[in-house]
């Protein structure tokens, strides 16, 4: 009942042609063919200049995005922090609570 059934080979049906026999070939060797000339270098581009108005802009993003990050982060650690300490309140006043 819960043996694998292997599938029978199905045979071939209609015409079966037997596998062609390659044939030896000669390669001869083709002229020489010239390589294409190599392509003019890209032209020179001068490096990113920072003018002091995008240097200031740069620093000034910089600056939001530390605050951000640091301010969402403290709030969860806040949140960590009330959560357990509510969590001790509890499990101190059900410890008392049951003593009697």
């Amino acid at each position: 009942m819960l043996r694998p059934k292997i599938p029978a080979m199905p045979q071939p049906t209609g015409l079966v042609t037997p596998p062609a026999v390659a044939q030896p070939v000669t390669i001869t060797s083709a002229a020489q063919v010239p390589q294409p000339a190599p392509a003019a270098p890209a032209p020179f581009r001068p490096a990113v200049q920072l003018t002091p108005g995008t240097a200031l802009t740069f620093v000034g993003g910089g600056t939001a995005v530390v605050l951000v990050v640091g301010a969402v982060l403290v709030s969860m650690l806040l949140a960590v922090a009330i959560t357990a300490a509510s969590v001790a309140v509890c499990a101190a006043s059900h410890a008392l609570l049951t003593k009697r």
